[in-house]
């Protein structure tokens, strides 16, 4: 396979990769990204609740949207004890049982505060009746002692939470950390945009590269988005389950493995003649595709654009990834690749009016 990234490209996802960017905390992150897409668009703006969008050829009525999410899962302080240990609620879909022994990053009025989510040693627990991790039992501490001390740190009830892992390779095929769900997304589509600036690629349209905020939360950054865009076409691309690890079923979570390329959607909010595009340029530029069905919605940003304005067609390019709202979620190095070329090469394939309609005529 032709190389597609390059040593900037590996150190901006990093960085990118590294930054907190909490549903509704995702501004420092936006920043990062824009910063990186500068240099490959035409213009740039933000919605009034974050959302990143690149412009590659303004002005031209036929409108094409690539998008990902920029937010990742995180945690709320919701109660504080007398005694300074502090209580959580989700911001998003955060898993309650890898909670306890993970170091954190308080993010207070008054800078970042280091974390931990404790738990009782093995030794207290013998003889009693073992308790697994909930929301009602994890708690953080963060070396205070009292409600106060807590306060003074300028920690209070709604500051955001964030897990401190970082970004690693692992063995020279999967890059592996927190938030690749879906900030390896953002970074992919920031790549194609590299891409046609690169290779001095003129589009017949104008292009929206779109890092919408709080998908984690419902999807809310992506139908502000589409309806302010009204896009005629909207590429979607976020992550999902590797199902070939152990404890999945296979039966109900499908048959998706990384490093066999990515994977495409089949539901009804996938709009079939753009999905035939999307298979038809896969096998012109020999990129390995794997099938997803999906039952009545996708579950990602792809139905927030589908069912935007008068229904705008749609289709969905996911990432396969190990260990999904983990801090040690992997995906293939091969897989990355494929789906930025099949994103690049799509766009390359839409043309100026391109009509999606199932029929025009009886």
């Amino acid at each position: 396979m032709k190389k597609v990234l390059n040593k900037q490209s590996l150190s901006f996802l990093a960085s990118y990769i590294n930054n907190p960017s909490p549903t509704s905390f995702e501004a420092a992150g936006q920043k990062l990204w824009l910063q990186y897409l500068e240099p490959y668009i035409d213009e740039w703006f933000i919605d009034n609740y974050g959302t990143a969008v690149g412009v590659i050829n303004p002005g031209k009525e036929y409108k094409v949207v690539i998008e990902a999410h920029a937010d990742e899962i995180s945690w709320y302080v919701n109660y504080i004890t007398s005694d300074g240990l502090i209580y959580v609620i989700r911001n998003g879909g955060s898993d309650h049982q890898i909670a306890p022994s993970k170091k954190v990053l308080i993010h207070g009025d008054k800078g970042t505060v280091r974390g931990v989510f404790g738990w009782p040693a093995i030794h207290t627990r013998n003889g009693e009746k073992e308790e697994a991790p909930t929301l009602k039992n994890i708690f953080i501490d963060c070396g205070c002692t009292s409600k106060e001390e807590v306060l003074a740190l300028g920690i209070d009830i709604g500051s955001v939470i964030t897990y401190e892992d970082t970004f690693e390779v692992l063995n020279d095929r999967y890059y592996m950390g927190r938030a690749l769900d879906n900030r390896i997304g953002g970074f992919m589509i920031a790549e194609v945009a590299r891409l046609l600036k690169e290779n001095k690629k003129k589009l017949p349209y104008t292009l929206y590269i779109v890092n919408a905020v709080q998908e984690e939360i419902g999807l809310r950054g992506a139908e502000m988005i589409a309806r302010r865009l009204k896009p005629d076409v909207a590429i979607c691309t976020d992550v999902t389950h590797d199902t070939h690890t152990p404890m999945i079923n296979k039966i109900t979570q499908g048959d998706v493995q990384c490093g066999n390329g990515p994977v495409i959607a089949y539901g009804p909010a996938v709009q079939m003649n753009l999905l035939k595009l999307l298979t038809d340029t896969a096998e012109q530029e020999k990129i390995p595709l794997q099938k997803n069905a999906c039952s009545r919605s996708t579950g990602t940003d792809t139905d927030a654009f589908a069912y935007s304005n008068d229904g705008t067609p749609s289709a969905l390019i996911s990432l396969p990834l190990r260990y999904m709202h983990t801090t040690v979620e992997m995906v293939h190095k091969d897989d990355v690749a494929h789906v930025i070329l099949l994103i690049y090469n799509t766009l390359l394939n839409i043309k100026k009016g391109h009509s999606f309609k199932y029929f025009d005529k009886l």
